[in-house]
């Protein structure tokens, strides 16, 4: 008896754990498709709303085309299954994009917020007149004067290089994917600064992208962070080596270890926290609705600050953390502003914190503007210095911790100082599925390339850097 008693305590005991894990399973599903959900609503009104800020057209098909293809698992073979509605506002601006999921929730919301801060996904489960479509959106509020000094300017004069060029093989092969297998290119353009010629720029489109078409950035807008800590360091609002000091660690007192976490660490990948995905996995604030106080700051440290290199989505943001205040005065939308980056859009969460990891729309131009700020030194075209002047060579030192690998790192932005054949000097922002903006000093010379490229496949950047530099004269 005793022995059939326990025979059975083991069957059941062996049972609990199976069903568990077969219920966890089905849970995870669900929520794969609830992100996969969130992600094709997100897309479909970032990509279509912010073209038509622009004053251009992007198609669902397009998006579908091209964003929509060659995502990460397990996502990419969920998302193409589910239909999903384009919600216009009485004006025809988008208000919303819904995408079923599930036959017991509501559809996954993607609202579309106005011209300023683009669109936002909203929770899981959220309601879909949550975006008021039949309201009005904002309209653009001009840049304050005040608030950008005098170098709210027009960029300065450039011209487009004559064809045909050296730079028309490269782009064709850019264009043709021969720098990597299954790579998509979108966009190429390079801007030099020649003796004699002043800006020569001369730049590439797939079909259906051109100079107006904004495409998400992914982790260039890291860099895009980094700059705005930038700025907010040369106004005497930030100082890169001040702890962040959130008021959450602070309620621990001087117990909490994360106290010691400073922006430069945030900056350098190198905070020391764990998190239970990957560093550049944060799906839940990219496409399931959380918000950056939800997912960012809870995270516990496993090694002291300074200590180790670990590339995570949750340390930009933290960094940003240490600039909060200065931002809710000196949004990111009067920074591009200033910088002429007209075409740029930096998108929120749900509370309207800005998703500067990754949830930028910009196009190839506005981006060039970016990268001539560091070949500039931070002296915009009017002669307003808007950075430190060691700023430059503040972000594309390595200082700590490196990762393994091709490139080394700075302070939110990539180093190619590694590179066989590209000048030791240059730096670069580098996003998913492609997005490159590569900074040569020395040469003076910026070349941005965008894609969409599919999970797995890999545009090679240090190739078509050393090819863009062949090509271009050397004064």
């Amino acid at each position: 008896m005793i022995r059939t008693v326990l025979a059975a305590s083991t069957l059941l005991l062996a049972a609990v754990p199976a069903f568990a894990q077969a219920q966890q399973d089905a849970l995870d599903a669900r929520y794969d498709r609830a992100l996969a959900a969130g992600y094709k609503a997100l897309m479909l009104c970032g990509a279509i709303a912010n073209a038509e800020r622009n004053g251009v057209t992007r198609t669902p098909e397009s998006v579908e085309q091209w964003e929509l293809t060659g995502i990460q698992a397990p996502l990419d073979a969920i998302i193409g299954t589910l239909p999903y509605e384009i919600v216009r506002r009485p004006s025809g601006q988008i208000a919303h994009v819904a995408v079923r999921w599930a036959d017991d929730m509501p559809s996954r919301i993607a609202a579309n917020f106005g011209p300023e801060t683009g669109c936002s996904v909203l929770p899981i489960g959220a309601p879909e007149d949550s975006s008021n479509a039949d309201q009005p959106l904002p309209v653009a509020a001009l840049p304050d004067a005040k608030a950008l000094g005098t170098g709210a300017l027009p960029a300065a004069p450039r011209s487009k290089a004559k064809a045909p060029n050296p730079l028309d093989r490269v782009f064709a092969s850019a264009l043709a994917g021969q720098y990597g297998d299954g790579t998509r290119t979108t966009a190429t353009l390079v801007r030099s600064n020649r003796s004699g010629s002043g800006l020569v720029e001369q730049s590439s489109y797939a079909p259906g992208f051109g100079e107006k078409t904004p495409q998400r950035t992914w982790s260039v807008a890291k860099s895009i962070a980094a700059t705005l800590i930038g700025a907010a360091v040369h106004s005497g609002e930030a100082n890169v080596a001040d702890p962040i000091a959130l008021n959450y660690w602070a309620a621990g007192g001087g117990t909490d270890p994360r106290n010691a976490i400073t922006i430069d660490h945030a900056l350098r990948m190198a905070s020391g926290r764990y998190s239970d995905t990957p560093g550049n996995r944060t799906d839940a604030l990219y496409f399931g609705g959380s918000t950056i106080d939800e997912t960012v700051v809870n995270w516990p440290v496993l090694h002291a600050p300074g200590t180790v290199f670990r590339y995570a989505n949750n340390d930009t943001l933290l960094a940003l953390k240490g600039i909060a205040q200065w931002l809710s005065f000196y949004p990111p939308h009067l920074f591009f502003a200033k910088l002429g980056m007209a075409e740029t859009v930096a998108e929120t969460d749900i509370r309207g914190d800005h998703v500067m990891s990754s949830q930028v729309w910009s196009t190839a131009s506005d981006l060039a503007d970016f990268g001539q700020l560091y070949l500039n030194n931070g002296v915009l075209p009017s002669g307003e210095r808007i950075l430190p002047e060691d700023w430059a060579k503040y972000v594309s030192t390595p200082s700590g911790p490196q990762p393994d690998g091709a490139f080394g790192y700075g302070a939110g932005f990539w180093l190619m100082n590694r590179v066989e054949g590209v000048p030791a000097d240059t730096f670069a922002a580098f996003g998913n599925r492609g997005q490159y903006v590569v900074i040569v000093p020395s040469r003076g010379v910026v070349i941005v390339r965008r894609g969409e490229d599919p999970a797995g496949s890999g545009f090679d950047i240090a190739a078509f850097t050393r090819d863009v530099l062949a090509a271009l004269p050397t004064k």
